[in-house]
């Protein structure tokens, strides 16, 4: 009998290491601190806004580019935070993800051939969807342990085949963000090339200890060569929605939307319009930098008891803990060891590099109730 067979695509891409540890730790009833998602519920406020906006008979398919009053929405927060006008005609397109807006800006630009400048440890979908698109990754690792950008090493490997530069800040899974004297070096490096620069900002709320989110948009040179991809769900506690935005000059975005249309075409329409009203509220998401302070450090100070080190933790829903004074296991051992034997999921650093790294790193996510922090702790005490 015939056998059907494919050519896989990724043959070295398996399920993500996010799965792999949640599910474990529902088959093990483990306390998740592994995929960054709260425990907690939503703004009850925002969820009757989509009740109302269906009961209104806003349940039809949404324009392909987003409801129109969510894409002005979004123009007034950027033109408030960052003082910098954007079209909400030509420039924002509404996004089922972030995760969707960022392989959508590289389905756009990239052919096979090209090359796409990534830093590691990267964001896991960075680098499969660049080899999905038959370019290849260019892959700088961050400098360790503060997980800085080596320009200098950057500047070595651009050519003429160097299409894009992908950046993230806030960073997942590091905790670390872009400085302005980054985005500077940056612009210094793109200027008088045709690289693209592909900025993912999913985190741009949750900036903490006073610092500043130093979004692409801040830069409009760096702005005019951009795709720039942002998450409500991260904002607003609503990850399982998955719709977010992707901003982009207009001649960028009429080519992104080409690839859109015969994609996802377009987004949940009724919650397109309760986010559109819930904008107006400022404060949802410009107190989110310090509630997640408050998070981190409300973990940090439980984690004193035990033997992990704390890491620079800046920005996102992550900290990175050193477990070196407890174990020179491989990280993805000690993470499984972890959550088979006292029953916490973690993330492995290793897990966001493409080669075997051992820096004895894994990352925790503080997005959760108090009591979900303190019984994880409890049970990390005395390993």
């Amino acid at each position: 009998m015939h056998q059907l067979q494919i050519t896989d695509k990724l043959p070295n891409v398996g399920t993500t290491i996010f799965t792999v540890m949640s599910v474990l730790a529902a088959e093990l009833k483990a306390i998740n601190l592994g995929q960054g998602f709260p425990d907690f519920d939503m703004s009850e406020k925002l969820i009757s806004l989509v009740s109302q906006a269906m009961r209104n008979g806003h349940n039809q398919y949404a324009h392909m580019n987003g409801y129109m009053l969510l894409r002005e929405a979004i123009a007034e927060k950027i033109s408030f935070l960052y003082n910098q006008e954007v079209n909400p005609d030509t420039e924002i397109t509404v996004t089922a993800g972030g995760t969707y807006g960022l392989f959508t800006a590289m389905a756009t630009v990239l052919h096979p051939g090209d090359e796409v400048i990534v830093f590691e440890p990267a964001y896991d979908c960075y680098i499969p969807t660049i080899e999905m698109l038959g370019a290849t990754a260019v892959r700088i690792p961050l400098v360790f342990p503060t997980y800085s950008v080596p320009w200098q090493r950057v500047k070595e490997n651009i050519n003429q085949r160097t299409r894009a530069i992908i950046i993230n800040s806030p960073h997942n899974p590091t905790g670390s963000i872009l400085s302005a004297n980054d985005m500077q070096q940056l612009q210094s490096l793109v200027q008088d090339t045709d690289i693209i620069i592909i900025s993912d900002e999913v985190y741009e709320h949750t900036v903490m200890d006073g610092l500043q989110h130093e979004s692409i948009l801040r830069y409009p040179a760096l702005r005019k060569r951009s795709f720039v991809s942002f998450s409500f769900g991260k904002n607003y506690h609503c990850t399982g929605w998955k719709i977010g935005y992707s901003i982009a000059p207009p001649a960028l975005m009429k080519a992104f939307r080409k690839v859109h249309q015969f994609n996802c075409f377009s987004c949940d329409m009724p919650k397109q319009v309760a986010l559109a009203e819930y904008l107006k509220d400022r404060d949802a998401y410009l107190q989110l930098g310090s509630f997640m302070q408050q998070k981190r450090d409300f973990l940090q100070g439980l984690m004193q008891q035990t033997r992990f080190e704390p890491m620079s933790s800046k920005g996102s829903f992550f900290q990175c803990y050193s477990y070196k004074n407890i174990s020179d296991e491989g990280e993805a051992q000690f993470a499984q060891r972890l959550v088979r034997e006292h029953g916490v999921a973690v993330i492995p650093l290793s897990a966001f590099y493409q080669d075997d790294v051992n820096n004895n790193v894994v990352r925790f996510c503080f997005v959760k109730k108090d009591s979900t922090l303190e019984q994880a702790v409890e049970r990390l005490v005395g390993l």
